[in-house]
């Protein structure tokens, strides 16, 4: 199906066509490029233009470029303009303009990309629905995201991030959501605001986009809820809210070794669901999913029904099964990968699942199976890192857990709060740990792996799939 044009892009861009086109796709980079798809030359970590050439060769049916590159002339398919990332963002206004779809905007210092993938789910079951890929939730990834919507998308997911002030609101105006979601704020990017109200004022803009009329799905139970409610009684949106004394209340919420049972109720009746993921945390994102898609003019019980059906995005919670002896199945491990991104909130989220979780005993080595935590450190958090840090010790689920081993220098002060007999191994680098994971494991644990991105903890996942076979997850695929 055919999503621009040359014309259409043109007339959305101001911009100069070489030649006719038509573009199935918008790719930013090659190594991912499809056949059809219109390659938009970025200037990011390298100006996308010295990959314009490589781009067409590859079948792109035409490029998005501020010049004409280098070793090309105006006989390739070009799409010429002023600026390749205003450009990006006039067909991402363009193609919402083009759309009947009913969009959804979500933002939050946890859950984000975890929501947009449960919003994603149970939206499909009901119409055409478009999604952000992975997290695709900045400057250049919201525009590209809307940009790649089908002109007959019915429902669409966007996810919106920031680091920084100022960002969320423009971003919210482009996408023109008719439902405004704040899953939660905590600190998160700390270190560019002065408080946790700066964080909340910021995840508040996205109500700045909301179209006439708009709802606005924000979390109850937070200390900084009235900063969110002020704007979306400011912004004139319908207001609907989450949590343990929401308009969508949270009853009960019981942990299993690999599932999350969920009892709540909304307007008098009573809901139930399951996740098929352990984690407290996906219950209150199940929670505002639901809320969202009412909103959207979803039905309730089959968004329930089908949460059913979703698991975690890699690196955010996903638990595998690895194989750890080819010569005798029973000699497996299960991994919690939790690697992409970390901040207290979502720290103790995680190693909530992972207390919960079920190691096998009579397996292994030592016999006894055991809960192994192996963290790294949690950046952007201000002034206040190393308390925040050094907190993580004492949180309740700590008891449960057998051995937490530590990565980086800002994780050396949980390390030092830690009674001796749960603490592990500490490293400077994740690098140092993943070349001696394998001696710190054993069949029968369950080992949970997080840390912020920058930390690199993720190369202790890559090191114990190495040195293993997945022999399959113990949740169910979406």
């Amino acid at each position: 199906m055919t999503l621009w044009t040359a014309a259409e892009a043109a007339q959305a861009t101001a911009g100069r066509s070489t030649c006719e086109w038509q573009a199935n796709g918008v790719s930013i980079d090659t190594r991912s490029l499809q056949p059809g798809d219109l390659f938009v030359a970025l200037k990011a970590a390298r100006d996308g233009h010295t990959f314009v050439a490589q781009a067409l060769e590859k079948g792109a049916a035409a490029a998005l470029v501020s010049h004409i590159p280098e070793g090309l002339d105006d006989s390739a398919p070009l799409l010429i303009v002023d600026d390749v990332q205003a450009a990006l963002e006039d067909m991402g206004r363009a193609a919402r303009a083009r759309t009947q779809a009913r969009v959804v905007a979500v933002t939050g210092s946890v859950g984000k990309t975890s929501t947009k993938e449960m919003l994603r789910d149970v939206l499909s079951a009901q119409g055409r629905t478009h999604a952000a890929e992975a997290s695709y939730n900045n400057h250049w990834g919201v525009p590209l995201t809307l940009a790649r919507m089908p002109a007959d998308t019915q429902f669409a997911v966007i996810e919106i991030g920031m680091n920084h002030p100022g960002e969320i609101a423009p971003l919210s105006r482009m996408a023109q959501p008719h439902v405004a979601m704040v899953t939660t704020v905590a600190a998160a990017h700390l270190e560019a605001f002065d408080n946790i109200d700066g964080i909340a004022h910021e995840k508040a803009a996205i109500l700045e986009g909301l179209v006439p009329g708009g709802t606005a799905v924000l979390n109850a139970d937070l200390d900084t809820t009235p900063i969110l409610l002020a704007k979306a009684r400011a912004v004139g949106a319908a207001i609907v809210t989450f949590g343990r004394n929401g308009d969508y209340v949270l009853s009960d919420v019981t942990l299993s070794d690999a599932c999350t049972i969920v009892r709540a109720q909304a307007g008098g009746d009573n809901i139930l669901f399951k996740i098929m993921s352990a984690g407290r945390h996906f219950a209150m994102n199940g929670l505002a999913v639901l809320a969202a898609s009412v909103a959207l003019g979803a039905d309730r019980d089959l968004a329930a029904h089908d949460l059913a059906r979703w698991q975690p995005p890699a690196g955010r919670g996903t638990r595998e099964t690895l194989l750890l002896d080819s010569s005798d199945t029973d000699l497996t491990l299960d991994l919690i990968d939790d690697a992409f991104n970390a901040n207290p909130t979502s720290m103790a989220a995680a190693l909530e699942v992972l207390a919960a979780a079920a190691p096998r005993d009579g397996v292994g080595r030592i016999s006894k199976g055991r809960r192994i935590a192996i963290l790294g450190d949690m950046l952007e958090l201000g002034e206040d890192e190393a308390e925040m840090h050094r907190a993580l010790a004492d949180l309740p689920f700590v008891h449960d857990l057998d051995l937490i081993h530590c990565v980086g220098p800002r994780m050396h002060a949980m390390w030092d709060a830690l009674p001796e007999h749960k603490r592990g191994k500490w490293c400077d680098t994740a690098q140092e740990l993943a070349d001696r994971v394998t001696r710190v494991i054993d069949a029968g644990d369950v080992v949970l792996v997080k840390g912020s991105k920058g930390s690199k903890v993720s190369l202790v996942v890559d090191a114990l799939r190495r040195a293993a076979r997945p022999k399959g997850r113990k949740t169910k695929d979406s």
